[in-house]
């Protein structure tokens, strides 16, 4: 029975990530990711399909995160009828996420096309809408970590703690016929040693194939415990002159580790005390949901939060849900910490907020997450003079910081320890990574002697 690979999305980019397993005549998809990036390409990418979704027979989905599951309601709109496999944890948080992001787009393009109508241009369409995403998870099927079952004939699948976000999953497929048994790990994403809330990963054995991520294939990261004090030296600076800190944060597990870390800043009186708001209507719903999927948490936050000391509760926190209230912050002069998604700036309440404050050098914009190629948080990064927010231009004078210390993705050295653990391999597979970062990591496993590729979008290997 043949068995090929075709590299849907997330090749040779961060986004986007879906990959078609095809074993004979069974076609298994892994994730059903949202491309980000400009609005032409995001349309064109997310709706633009090289294989049909009706015959498509199961997916198995690694986590919650929108570039890994956002596109699900699109692909049931074109058709998906299959079953797909997660964890609980993962489909109670993609439920959340896939609604935010129905209700973010139908935002984005009302405001959007407010000004493509002053402008004489097209008008915009939601790729789906809330209420098209709300029925999405239905078709979830939950699956608990370690445990073995069969999604198709001759198919058999596994999904292990990938220590990326609560409920992400590394994906074993095993599959077999009357000549051979093949065996592929899905490492995508895959997460740190050490974290605050999450379990290491698990190390998948008997491999034959690896499908890698490569996000941070060419850097090494900062120890975690950077982050903290990093986040001291921004905060204590901005608010000093009277500024705003704006914090483009991913609404899940980015989001919780901040907070986590601001709680503890606190606790030792070592930042000033000021207003902080989370402007995203999923916060508390999803915080609820760390304390209901406390098994998907690391022994010491379980027990922090059996005792009471719940590392999310802070009495100057307040979690905003209304527009209304959203808004109110931008006439609000005070200095305050403002964690608001989108993580890469490209749609959510993040954009007012730089739209009303990214001019003004008193304030701060701390970047505690990777921005990908052609996002507006990529130029901001990159200190670009003028940036562009829902078509206009705005000089950007607000101090940038950086703190990268924060990645929940395995650096350099983490991949090359993880691909040691599973060896021996008959070839490694790299995607999720801008092309510089999936070349630094292949040649450092090429020279191991390991057989590397780096596939191209929509490219077809055949597994021998």
């Amino acid at each position: 029975m043949p068995v090929k690979i075709k590299f849907l999305g997330g090749a040779k980019t961060v986004t986007g990530s879906s990959h078609l397993i095809s074993a004979g005549n069974t076609d298994i998809l892994l994730d059903g990711g949202l491309f980000q990036g400009h609005r032409e390409a995001f349309y064109k990418i997310n709706t633009t399909f090289h294989y049909n979704p009706r015959t498509i027979k199961a997916m198995v989905l690694s986590h919650a995160h929108i570039d890994h599951c956002g596109n699900i309601p699109n692909l049931i709109k074109q058709g998906l009828r299959c079953k797909i496999y997660t964890t609980s944890a993962t489909k109670d948080l993609a439920d959340l996420m896939l609604v935010d992001s129905g209700k973010i787009q139908e935002e984005d393009v009302r405001y959007v096309n407010k000004i493509n109508r002053r402008m004489g241009l097209p008008l915009r369409k939601a790729l789906y809408t809330a209420k098209e995403a709300s029925g999405a998870t239905r078709i979830f099927r939950s699956i608990a970590y370690n445990q073995k079952f069969c999604i198709a004939k001759d198919i058999f699948a596994t999904i292990v703690d990938a220590g990326h976000i609560l409920g992400s999953g590394i994906i074993i497929l095993d599959i077999k016929d009357a000549d051979r048994s093949l065996r592929l790990g899905y490492a995508v994403d895959l997460g740190r040693k050490n974290l605050p809330l999450l379990n290491n990963p698990v190390i998948p054995q008997g491999l034959d194939y690896l499908i890698l991520e490569s996000t941070y294939g060419g850097r090494l990261h900062r120890p975690i415990e950077e982050a903290q004090s990093k986040l001291r030296e921004a905060i204590s600076r901005a608010i000093k002159r009277g500024g705003k800190v704006l914090i483009p944060s991913f609404t899940l597990e980015r989001t919780q580790e901040v907070i986590y870390f601001l709680n503890e800043l606190l606790k030792d009186k070592i930042i000033p005390c000021v207003p902080i708001y989370v402007d995203s209507p999923l916060a508390t719903n999803i915080t609820d949901l760390f304390k209901f999927h406390l098994d998907f948490l690391n022994a010491g936050t379980r027990q922090a939060i059996s005792r009471g000391d719940n590392p999310f509760e802070l009495l100057n926190l307040r979690f905003i849900r209304e527009q209304k209230e959203s808004k109110a912050l931008n006439t609000d002069k005070r200095p305050m910490i403002i964690i608001a998604g989108s993580g890469m700036c490209e749609s959510g309440r993040i954009l007012h907020h730089l739209q009303n404050n990214i001019e003004d050098s008193r304030n701060m914009i701390l970047v505690v997450g990777y921005m990908a190629q052609d996002t507006l948080g990529r130029r901001i990064v990159e200190k670009t003079p003028f940036v562009k927010i829902f078509g206009v231009e705005y000089e950007l004078n607000a101090e940038v910081v950086v703190i990268n210390s924060f990645s929940g993705h395995a650096d350099q050295v983490e991949l090359l320890d993880f691909v040691s653990e599973c060896l021996p391999l008959k070839r490694i597979f790299l995607v999720h990574g801008e092309v510089e970062q999936s070349q630094a990591l292949a040649e450092i496993l090429m020279q191991k002697g390991l057989d590397v590729r780096i596939p191209d979008k929509d490219e077809e290997v055949l597994l021998n």
